[in-house]
C-alpha cells in the first residue's frame, strides 16, 4: 500500500524536496492544519504537524502521527486505534530555555517595575536587584528544556538542581539530579525555582500554596511548562504578602488569562502569553522538520520511532 504523507509543517520548497528524497514512492500532500480537507485526512497514512485533535477521527487510514509540538496532552483519546503517535519533544528547547533565562534576568533586575515607571514617565531608582551568579537554581522538570536552561545558568555561575520522574544518572546542565519526590525538601534551598513539566495527573496542582510557602523568602518563581502545574490564586496571595522577590509566567490556566485575574496587577510579576516556544525562531522550525525527516526514515525502514508517546 502506498504511503500518503500529509505534511502540515511549515516547510520550504527545498525541504519538500528533502521529504520526497526520503520517501520517493510516497504521495506527499502539503497544506496547513486550518486548510486540510476531510478527504486528505481520510487518505493519509502518515501525518506531520498540528491538526485539531477532534479532526483525527477522520484519519481512517492513519498509521503514524507526529505532532509538531513537544506537548501531547491535547491529543489524549483522539489518536485512532492502532496508529503510532510521536512528539517533537526537544525541538523548542533552545527557544523556551532562552525565554526562561530572559524572564529570569528581567525579574532579577526588576525590569517589569522599571517598564511601569517608564509608562508613568518616572525616573526612579527601585533599589536592590538580584544576581544569578552564586544562586541555587531548582528546575522542576529536568528534560530537554530544563537541561538546556540549567546549562545556561551554570554558565552564569549558578548551582543547578534538577528534578525528574526517574533518575538514571547525571543529566547535562545539572550539578545534581533528584527524583520528583524530593521537591518539598529542595524548595527551601532554592533561590530560583523553574517549572517546566508537562500537564499530567501527577503535575496538575503540583505547585500548591503549601509548596509556594516552602520556597525561600525572597526567591523567584518561573513557570514555562503548563499552567495547570501552579495554583495561581495561591501565587497571588503569597506575592501579595511580599514573600517572593518576583515571578514570571509564560503559561496560565486558563489561556488567555482572564482580565480580572489579580496576577495582572502584581508589580514584580512578568506575564507573557505562552510565547516561549512555538515556531517563532527559525532554529525551532528547522529542528522540528529534521525530527520529522529522521523519524520518517526510521518508519520506512521499520525501525523504532523516536519520541514515541505511549498509551
Amino acid at each position: 500500500m502506498q504511503e500518503v504523507i500529509l505534511n502540515l509543517l511549515p516547510v520550504t520548497e527545498e525541504e519538500k524536496g528533502e521529504f520526497a528524497a526520503i520517501a520517493p514512492r510516497a504521495e506527499h500532500i502539503y497544506t496547513s492544519g486550518s486548510a486540510v480537507t476531510a478527504e486528505e485526512l481520510a487518505r493519509a497514512t502518515v501525518i506531520f504537524g498540528w491538526p485539531r485533535p477532534e479532526r483525527l477521527a477522520q484519519a481512517k487510514s492513519l498509521r503514524w502521527f507526529q505532532t509538531m509540538w513537544a506537548g501531547t496532552d491535547e491529543y489524549a483519546g483522539h489518536i485512532p486505534a492502532g496508529a503510532k503517535f510521536t512528539s517533537s519533544s526537544g525541538s523548542n528547547q533552545v527557544s523556551v530555555a532562552e525565554h526562561i533565562l530572559a524572564s529570569l534576568l528581567a525579574v532579577c533586575r526588576r525590569l517589569p517595575v522599571y517598564r511601569d515607571s517608564q509608562r508613568l514617565h518616572q525616573w526612579k531608582d527601585r533599589g536592590r536587584m538580584k544576581c544569578v551568579r552564586g544562586s541555587t537554581v531548582l528546575v522542576v522538570g529536568a528534560g530537554h528544556i530544563g537541561s538546556t536552561f540549567a546549562a545556561m545558568c551554570q554558565g552564569l555561575g549558578a548551582h543547578t538542581l534538577g528534578l525528574k520522574r526517574t533518575v538514571h544518572g547525571p543529566v547535562e546542565g545539572f550539578d545534581q539530579v533528584f527524583p520528583m519526590e524530593r521537591l518539598d525538601d529542595l524548595l527551601p534551598q532554592a533561590d530560583i525555582v523553574v517549572l517546566v513539566v508537562p500537564h499530567s495527573p501527577q503535575t496538575a496542582g503540583l505547585m500548591n500554596e503549601d509548596r509556594l510557602r516552602r520556597m525561600k523568602e525572597g526567591a523567584i518563581l518561573i513557570s514555562s511548562g503548563r499552567g495547570s502545574v501552579l495554583d495561581q490564586e495561591a501565587l497571588a496571595r503569597v506575592m501579595g504578602e511580599g514573600r517572593l522577590w518576583g515571578a514570571a509566567l509564560d503559561v496560565t490556566t486558563p489561556e488567555p488569562l482572564p482580565q480580572d485575574s489579580p496576577l495582572w496587577d502584581i508589580p514584580d510579576l512578568l506575564i507573557t502569553p505562552h510565547v516561549a516556544g512555538g515556531m517563532r525562531l527559525e532554529i525551532t522550525r528547522r529542528t522540528c522538520v529534521e525530527m520529522a525527516q529522521d523519524n520518517l526514515k526510521r518508519y520506512l525502514a521499520g525501525e523504532p520511532l523516536e519520541n514515541l508517546v505511549e498509551g
